[in-house]
């Protein structure tokens, strides 16, 4: 899909921190003129108030996880049109980095410094390694034979295990995916959360959640975190020696609601994609902005951050000290000078 914008310009990509050049000059899209959509309320050691809320990308075809790489740039999904870019955040400037993400949604990156992402095209649904090119590689595909219905969001461990939530389909998507096809969905996977360990094969970690969407890990990588786009509770587990999970909980309320309808019940907070602060907080994408919890769970408020005409998706810190939140959805992306830095242990 070509990008509703009129102005083009070519430049030669720099090497990434990834451990490899990506080869050739690729098109970049001129950088667009930021417009402030709204400001902040004050939480206290996070945000000051009236802190602007700008929209600095539109026009996408969707626009999905962004990630803050080492090297300080942001990189970003298209899932409508199957790329990748990357973002400069010093000039806004955008390039492609993927022409053909197999429609991948989350992305994360692992401790070589390879892209692993949650790749959703019908037919050819996985996990697996995006970039670099000579190193692009399937993970998983399926759980007992039967493959993933709709990857969405990931996030890797120090140890090269992956976590990842397969959310299936909302009404709305099955339907686009029928109309598509031409044909009737047979019988696929439910909603679930599974664990990938090195080399080895997806295995099942919870499948009591209406819609799992967004995933994270704590600074020691010791708890796990899911959020639930149909439910109200964040859910943490503690992570084992294995990679496994145990002692389940409710780590933390989620307060915004959508206005949307996915088809699906519960209660429909559309949470989705989480990050994590310096400090141990967590921040996630919900119906109603950006929520910020504590480490402990208790609720600091709010960010108003919105993705019309529908509700933001995924977000994270990049840019310099990693003291700017980058937040989408809705084929936008917007961003917020934060008090709070982005952990710098991990892309996101």
């Amino acid at each position: 899909m070509t990008m509703k914008l009129t102005h083009l310009t070519i430049f030669s990509v720099c090497a990434l921190s990834l451990g490899a050049a990506h080869d050739g000059v690729l098109r970049a899209q001129a950088a667009q003129s930021p417009v402030v959509v709204g400001t902040a309320l004050e939480i206290p050691g996070v945000v000051a108030a009236g802190t602007p809320i700008e929209r600095i990308l539109t026009g996408f075809n969707g626009l999905d996880d962004p990630i803050g790489l080492t090297d300080g740039t942001l990189v970003f999904s298209e899932p409508g049109a199957r790329r990748i870019h990357r973002l400069n955040p010093g000039t806004n400037e955008v390039s492609v980095l993927v022409a053909e993400s197999n429609e991948s949604h989350g992305i994360t990156e692992d401790a070589k410094r390879r892209l692993i992402s949650a790749q959703a095209w019908e037919g050819s649904t996985r996990i697996g390694v995006i970039y670099p090119p000579e190193s692009v590689a399937v993970l998983a595909d399926s759980y007992e034979g039967k493959p993933f219905s709709r990857p969405n969001d990931l996030i890797a461990a120090r140890t090269s295990g992956v976590y990842l939530t397969d959310p299936g389909l909302t009404t709305q998507q099955a339907e686009a995916l029928v109309k598509r096809l031409g044909t009737p969905l047979g019988p696929r996977l439910p909603p679930a959360v599974y664990y990938i360990p090195p080399g080895g094969r997806a295995i099942r970690i919870e499948d009591r959640m209406i819609r799992p969407n967004g995933i994270q890990l704590s600074h020691d990588e010791k708890t796990l975190y899911v959020s639930d786009s149909n439910g109200t509770e964040v859910i943490a587990w503690d992570i084992q020696p294995d990679g496994l999970v145990r002692n389940r909980r409710g780590f933390g309320t989620i307060t915004g609601r959508s206005t949307r309808d996915n088809g699906l019940g519960g209660i429909p907070t559309f949470a989705d994609g989480m990050t994590i602060d310096s400090d141990g907080r967590l921040y996630v994408a919900t119906g109603g902005g950006v929520e910020v919890l504590s480490e402990q769970g208790r609720r600091l408020g709010t960010i108003p951050v919105r993705c019309p005409p529908a509700d933001c998706q995924n977000l994270a810190f990049s840019g310099p000290e990693k003291r700017t939140l980058y937040i989408a959805g809705a084929g936008s992306l917007y961003r917020v000078g934060m008090v709070a830095r982005g952990f710098p242990g991990r892309a996101k």
